[in-house]
């Protein structure tokens, strides 16, 4: 039998970016708060700190900050007909583990989605009618529009101190910035980063070629600053050590260096490691939940009390506790019924790498996020009836690190071991660049999430499944952006080139990383046959349990989801302090 632990007014599980956000926005209205998380501590000091992150071996290579799939994983398959099998290594993905989750090893790209993603479907339905919709996509509005969220945009970005240049102030376009960006009331709290070589050459060509370049919206800083909580961040130095690293610098926007230590400083908020929730309890009614159970680092289980219960674990725990716990009906792929594993999505990619003989880039000097822009591929900017796909794709170059076990790009043909490997990275290494494509992916009635039938993980419970699969609309768009980078490319005249993109042929394969970027299975929406949470992530059956995160997201995005995740964690901190509170019930 579980012990009981003394009441608490909120409990958050998992303290990443939006565990964070509602952990301070609620202590700030005067709750008791208690945050669990599954992982280590992550200190700035005693974990983050120079020289112990600059460790590629550990920490780029071996995933030192990553969740083991030895301690939680998730099965997957193709189709229905496939048997899903464990996810045992990691690779295409990278959740996150401990205090600031994946908040503390992202590279820093903060995006906003843009107003036709967040009215997807109405906005296709509109413009290009119901027949450009093939048969099986899923695609859904947000419930939420653009212009409710732009505030939260904002303060995201000002919480972060994000370096950039708006391209679209109240409506009006801004020489430098992305044109085709949502309309925002003010600009970047802090100037772009500097712009390396790769990123001059390519927005050059960019702007030769009558396209729009801008510099990517960064959480490295380009300048020292204070944001709204007291928190105190300096300017980036490009070492190169931003994606599966903790910043040494306090220049990279992260749960630690943003939020946290303010959070840790106040008298109503604690938060406990090494406690890893196994589901959310419900009354008798099964209507509200009383708290949730959990097992700490000694091996108990414990039940903690709560009036208010906030899921803001990786996106991938969310819907398996939603579905553990018994809350909301889980989605049936057979019959398209129910909604919790519903639109499983993820994300489109692909990229050139050029070589140059006679260009040095220095790739030692590099920021997670800089990098030079063009959006005018984006997804509202094509013509779906014509081009035959739903989608858009961000085009973008940029020196990220120049690391020498993972960085090494090599021109086809060279030997992947032995001598003739090292002359190629003697004679190549420095003499790269690469040209990206990040783009969107829809969701299909046969990509979802449920309860695995056959694996259970190391608490007995069933393993989450994934059914995932390429589709056709968005190969075609991945195949429609490789035409625009390699046209960028020859324009360039590289001494020669290689295209990595996904074609007819490809299914998804687990091994090369690809993002972290899964999103859906709770995702949001104003019916409730369609949805699993409504638009304030709040769930449907259960009106004191909010779930945050990128499981909201009824397809994914062409942009990186953080900025977007950020401003709906705000957007429904908001409405619990201001609704909710006062008088707690459905909102929706």
């Amino acid at each position: 039998m579980a012990r009981r632990q003394k009441k608490t007014d909120v409990v958050i599980v998992g303290l990443g970016w939006t565990g964070s956000i509602l952990g301070i926005e609620l202590a700030n209205a005067g709750l008791k708060v208690l945050a669990l998380e599954r992982g280590a501590d992550r200190d700035m000091i005693q974990n983050l700190a120079y020289p112990k992150m600059i460790d590629e071996l550990k920490y780029g290579v071996r995933h030192g900050l990553m969740l083991r799939p030895a301690d939680s994983t998730v099965t997957i398959r193709h189709s229905l007909r496939d048997t899903a099998l464990p996810y045992r290594s990691l690779g295409s993905f990278l959740p996150g583990n401990g205090v600031g989750g994946a908040g503390v090893h992202w590279n820093g790209h903060t995006w906003r989605a843009l107003p036709e993603e967040l009215r997807l479907k109405t906005y296709v339905l509109e413009k290009f009618g119901a027949s450009v919709i093939p048969a099986g996509m899923t695609i859904e509005d947000w419930g939420v529009t653009y212009e409710e969220l732009e505030p939260h945009f904002e303060r995201f970005e000002y919480v972060c101190g994000i370096s950039g240049r708006a391209g679209n102030l109240g409506g009006s376009t801004q020489a430098g910035g992305n044109p085709f960006e949502g309309p925002r009331k003010r600009d970047y709290p802090l100037p772009p980063l500097p712009t390396l070589l790769n990123g001059k050459i390519f927005g050059d060509a960019a702007k030769a070629m009558g396209y729009h370049p801008f510099p990517l919206p960064a959480a490295n800083l380009s300048d020292a600053y204070t944001n709204e909580y007291g928190m105190q961040l300096g300017p980036c130095n490009f070492c190169g050590f931003c994606e599966r690293f903790g910043c040494i610098g306090y220049s990279k926007s992260s749960p630690q260096t943003c939020i946290l230590g303010a959070l840790k400083r106040k008298s109503n908020f604690s938060y406990q490691t090494r406690s890893e929730v196994l589901r959310v309890e419900l009354a008798s009614d099964r209507r509200t939940a009383t708290g949730v159970t959990y097992i700490d680092e000694k091996g108990e289980e414990i039940f903690q009390p709560a009036d208010l219960v906030i899921l803001a674990a990786y996106q991938f725990h969310n819907v398996h506790l939603l579905l553990l716990s018994g809350i909301g009906r889980p989605y049936v792929a057979e019959t398209g019924e129910g909604v919790v594993g519903k639109n499983y999505a993820y994300q489109m990619t692909g990229g050139t790498s050029l070589f140059f003989k006679d260009l040095n880039f220095n790739p030692f000097v590099g920021a997670g996020s800089s990098a030079m822009v063009i959006d005018n591929f984006s997804v509202g900017q094509i013509d779906f009836g014509k081009e035959g796909f739903i989608g858009g794709s961000y085009i973008s170059s940029g020196q990220f690190n120049g690391q020498p076990i993972r960085s090494m790009a090599l021109p086809s043909g060279t030997p992947t071991w032995g001598a003739g490997w090292k002359k190629g990275i003697r004679d190549w290494y420095g003499h790269s660049m690469s040209i990206g494509s990040h783009g969107s992916n829809m969701s299909y009635r046969d990509c979802y999430l449920d309860l695995d039938p056959t694996y259970r993980n190391k608490h007995g419970q069933p393993m989450l499944r994934m059914t995932f699969d390429w589709k056709p609309n968005d190969i075609r768009m991945t195949q429609f952006m490789r035409s625009k980078v390699e046209s960028i490319a020859k324009f360039l005249n590289p001494t020669s080139w290689v295209s990595g993109y996904k074609g007819d042929s490809s299914h998804y394969d687990v091994r090369p990383y690809q993002t972290t970027h899964t999103v859906g299975g709770a995702i949001m929406g104003i019916d409730p046959t369609k949805s699993a949470v409504n638009r304030y992530l709040q769930t449907w059956d259960v009106h004191n349990v909010f779930v945050m995160g990128a499981s909201a997201f009824p397809q994914n995005l062409q942009y990186n989801p953080t900025g977007t995740v950020g401003a709906l964690a705000y957007w429904s901190a908001h409405a619990i302090k201001h609704d909710y509170l006062r008088n707690p019930r459905p909102l929706a």
